[in-house]
């Protein structure tokens, strides 16, 4: 008899442990197929509506004591899975990335589980503000990463998204979250009913109850579909007619290469692609009003190379660019290594962009400079070296170039070749507009437009690129502007002020597009633009103190009783 407990018990363990690794496993491949993918650069973003089921499930499923575990384990798989293009990135890229994610769920997993044990019945509403609030706070700070939001799974549901206008981004990401939080209730509460009836509690019997328990959830449900169709029709009657605006024209290169691969030999073939393709562009298109080259397009630094000329090959490059530039019939503006002198014979470099404008600031050089404020970390800052100095070291001896982060927004000024139209516009550089406050920070100082100077070359994927693009599009949309995108080996594409992407270039070629950008009258600024990410902060507030509120009362009925 007690040998035949003990393998019921086992086997009864066994089977938990096979459930909640299922549930791990739905739990990372539906994080990852909402959005660009390994398997479709558009995503199945009506997965997103899913995708957290599994996980509140799984937090609900395991112990207290294994629960920060499988948080490790679904952080781990998720952005190993979802972000795998970070391992040609970096040696270390992939194993940062996925290990930070999972040491923040190892957090985030016992809270989702403390908010299903403190609220018996309305769990799976405070695991959906929980699941809010996280995706919020992991943006913010030095690691803020934006790759893995759901919402923006949603970057080609153009009626959807023009509430990120009003409610940001966290808005319309927790509409879709509510989803699986509401999924979560019903499942949960159909499994309950089974046990109080004391009837088997595999997969059918299940199935069968659920239309049951969706009936105790109703009203919920209908709320969440007045919220649904309310964004649906602010959707469609939001957009904004730019049809009247004066529009100007620029040109995008794209030179299909990474340059920081090859030395000067590289720099000398990708000046020569940028020049004939930058020709090409303005000898078919005599209306130009700028042109735009991709991030870090010419490496060798412009100005400390034109003052300091001892390094001979590439003050050559530097000179033979700004001859270029000073004889060329428009504006550039092109992304530059840039250096000033530090202490001693040390250099302080830029991820910068430069606005050489023909005759007025190419020869000598003296052009309008933006540096990048918004810096990757780990590959590109890492201000933790002297406490961390053997990881700073390693990273150093990996694929990496620190930079220093520009401490302001710029605004430049290009003036149309008809001479009766100029627009104002900044220039995020690649990760920079992926965070909503960047492209905020822009617009309240003036900016028109967005053009975001970008290279992706390194991660040879098109997944990445595409997720990249995905963010993209929400900057425009949270401020009403357009964005163009210059970028190594693409997206190079042009997107209106709703999102819409009017014009892409065809990836991996070398090519360049031309296209015409609205200069948007900024006087009237969105909700977004002037409040900012309030409502991620809400669901962060909001979500510590419904967790405190639970465990105060908790605690209080204990002693009680």
């Amino acid at each position: 008899m007690v040998e035949r407990c003990q393998k019921k018990e086992s086997y009864s363990l066994l089977a938990r442990c096979g459930i909640a690794f299922s549930l791990l496993v739905l739990a990372i491949l539906f994080f990852a197929l909402p959005q660009p993918n390994i398997f479709s650069v558009n995503g199945f973003p009506f997965l997103a509506y899913f995708a957290l089921i599994p996980v509140f499930l799984l937090v609900r499923f395991v112990s207290w004591k294994t629960v920060w575990l499988w948080g490790i384990a679904y952080g781990v798989g998720a952005y190993c899975l979802f972000t795998y293009w970070l391992a040609t990135f970096h040696p270390l890229g992939i194993f940062v990335i996925s290990f930070m994610y999972g040491l923040y769920l190892m957090f985030a997993f016992p809270l989702l589980k403390a908010a299903a044990s403190l609220f018996p019945k309305w769990g799976w509403l405070v695991q959906g503000l929980v699941w809010c609030a996280y995706d919020y706070v992991k943006t913010l700070g030095f690691s803020g990463f934006h790759y893995g939001v759901l919402a923006y799974s949603h970057w080609r549901v153009l009626p959807l998204i023009q509430i990120v206008d009003t409610v940001g981004l966290w808005g319309l990401d927790g509409v879709i979250t509510f989803t699986s939080a509401w999924f979560t209730g019903v499942i949960v509460d159909a499994y309950r009913s089974l046990k109080l009836e004391g009837i088997d509690t595999g997969l059918k019997a299940l199935v069968k109850k659920l239309p049951q328990a969706c009936k105790k959830h109703l009203i919920s449900g209908c709320c969440w579909l007045v919220v649904f169709t309310g964004v649906l029709i602010y959707g469609l009657i939001s957009p904004v007619d730019y049809s009247e605006a004066p529009q100007v024209e620029v040109a995008l290169i794209q030179q299909n290469s990474d340059p920081w691969v090859g030395g000067v030999s590289a720099y000398q073939r990708d000046l020569k692609t940028l020049m004939r393709l930058s020709d090409a562009a303005l000898a078919e298109n005599p209306q130009v009003d700028f042109v735009v080259w991709p991030e870090t397009a010419f490496v060798p630094r412009v100005l400390w190379h034109y003052q300091h000329r001892y390094e001979r090959d590439k003050f050559q490059l530097v000179d033979d660019l700004l001859h270029y530039l000073d004889d060329a019939p428009v504006p550039f503006v092109i992304g530059n290594d840039h250096g000033v002198d530090g202490l001693g014979n040390s250099v302080i470099d830029y991820n910068a962009v430069l606005l050489f404008t023909p005759k007025e600031n190419a020869l000598p050089p003296a052009p309008d400079i933006y540096g990048k404020m918004k810096l990757v970390p780990f590959t590109e800052y890492f201000p933790f070296d002297k406490q961390f100095p053997q990881l700073y070291q390693m990273l150093l001896n990996g694929d990496t170039h620190m930079w220093e982060p520009g401490l302001e927004p710029v605004v430049f000024e290009v003036q149309g070749n008809e001479g009766d139209t100029k627009i104002n516009f900044s220039t995020p550089i690649c990760f920079e507009d992926t965070f909503g406050f960047v492209g905020r920070r822009f617009v309240n100082v003036g900016a028109q437009a967005f053009v975001n100077l970008s290279n992706d070359a390194w991660s040879k994927s098109l997944a990445c690129q595409y997720q990249h693009l995905s963010m993209a599009v929400f900057r425009s949309v949270e401020n009403r502007v357009p964005t163009v995108r210059a970028t190594t080996t693409g997206q190079t594409c042009i997107i209106d002020p709703n999102g819409k992407i009017l014009t892409m270039a065809e990836p991996f070629v070398e090519t360049y597009l031309v296209g015409s950008i609205p200069v948007m009258d900024k006087t009237e600024k969105t909700v977004y633009t002037r409040l900012g990410d309030y409502v991620g902060v809400i669901f962060a507030v909001a979500s510590g103190l419904v967790l405190v509120v639970g465990l105060v009362v908790r605690c209080v009925s204990k002693k009680r009783s």
